[in-house]
């Protein structure tokens, strides 16, 4: 496993730290019952954490996830929003149960999606800070024995799975801000997707231009050193970063030197 600063941190003050591969093995919940916790405290859960181990601690478990539930359950709540062009979310402290982020709420704080935020903007700038806050926050409110369990709206409920590269696919077709959304809600990962001479090529880094431009959808209309701009429905995309299948992320400028993009040129199918 690669370190990261908090189990440093823990090393550093002499707090036991263990990382286990599948939470669910039985030694696991051997070495866990000896820290004696009075709290669990979780953030980006990617298994089914044992009931077990979530109702041990005299106080509880909460859970942070980057989203106001019940909206975008599920493990890509920030892809999704950004995907779907919502102008909002935000993050939610709650007390996981055997559900997929079903349980009660204790605090939520929202955020607005700016236009041009990518999944990277909107976690690191402004979910990752505001969900350190929160948890604080939230422990205190615990400490103090005020800590609200609301239960969370059902009939509001939505729930979508990883965001994957089938997912992530470019339609040219489509109307150029829900292409942009794409675009936007991919990056940095899984990279939204399009076809360049027979090889994937993944568009990260872009710019929306709002405005018939008269072309066909997936057309190569200009080559500068920002970039090139491609066609989608009423407007177009100025792709300012590009990785072709598995080599490294380049600066669309170096690209289209590399494969002598012209205007004209096609992406898609």
């Amino acid at each position: 496993w690669k370190t990261n600063p908090l189990k440093e941190l823990a090393v550093q003050l002499g707090i036991p730290t263990f990382q286990p591969g599948e939470m669910r093995a039985p030694e696991v919940y051997t070495e866990y019952i000896k820290l004696k916790p009075d709290l669990n405290v979780m953030a980006y859960v990617t298994s089914i954490i044992p009931e077990s181990i979530l109702n041990y601690p005299k106080l509880g478990t909460i859970q942070y996830h980057p989203s106001l539930l019940p909206k975008h359950r599920g493990g890509s709540a920030i892809n999704w929003a950004i995907i779907n062009g919502e102008t909002k979310t935000g993050i939610t402290i709650f007390w996981p149960d055997k559900g997929i982020d079903t349980g009660p709420t204790l605090l939520q704080r929202e955020v607005e999606i700016s236009p041009d935020d990518t999944v990277g903007s909107l976690y690191f700038d402004k979910l990752f800070p505001l969900g350190i806050e929160a948890l604080v926050e939230s422990s205190e409110l615990i400490k103090r024995g005020i800590a609200p369990r609301i239960p969370q709206d059902k009939s509001q409920a939505t729930y979508e799975g990883l965001c994957t590269e089938k997912d992530a696919v470019i339609n040219w077709l489509q109307p150029v801000t829900r292409v942009y959304n794409l675009i936007r809600g991919t990056n940095p990962q899984p990279g939204a997707i399009t076809q360049f001479r027979g090889k994937q090529l993944k568009l990260f880094d872009a710019e929306l231009l709002v405005g018939d431009v008269g072309r066909s959808p997936g057309e190569v209309i200009n080559i500068t050193k920002e970039g090139f701009t491609v066609v989608a429905m009423n407007g177009a995309i100025l792709v300012k970063r590009v990785q072709v299948e598995n080599t490294p992320k380049v600066a669309a400028a170096e690209f289209s030197e590399q494969v002598d993009l012209k205007a004209g040129d096609r992406l898609g199918e």
